[in-house]
């Protein structure tokens, strides 16, 4: 099914509830589902569609392990680090040093390994 059509239809039978800092925008339906007995949660993605995109306090919500959907993009706890994305396969990809794709070299041996050999 085309994707603007996805769009409509979402945005016609459920409520909006929010959006992430990258931009996605998070509904509710506005019916319960006979199935499950609960509200359905759907996400429209901003740009490629990639789940890892979504914030760990979203995706708590979308898979109703959370009641209320977060507010302000506000993170539970202080110790809790910014989300980032899956960037493998990206330009912005890690790849440690002396990897063939990576620009850094590897850090010289050192001559404290000492292969393991059979007696």
């Amino acid at each position: 099914m085309n994707k603007w059509i996805n769009k409509l239809l979402i945005s016609l039978k459920s409520n909006f509830i929010g959006s992430d800092e990258f931009g996605n925008l998070y509904y509710e339906s506005k019916r319960v589902d006979r199935t499950f007995g609960k509200k359905s949660r759907y996400i429209i993605y901003k740009g490629i569609v990639e789940a890892s995109k979504v914030p760990a306090h979203w995706a708590l919500w979308l898979h109703h392990q959370k009641d209320e959907a977060p507010k302000n993009n506000v993170r539970d706890y202080k110790w809790e680090k910014t989300h980032i994305p899956n960037l493998t396969g990206t330009e912005h990809a890690y790849f440690p040093p002396g990897h063939v794709l990576s620009k850094a070299q590897r850090d010289a041996a050192t001559g404290d390994y000492e292969s393991w050999q059979p007696k």
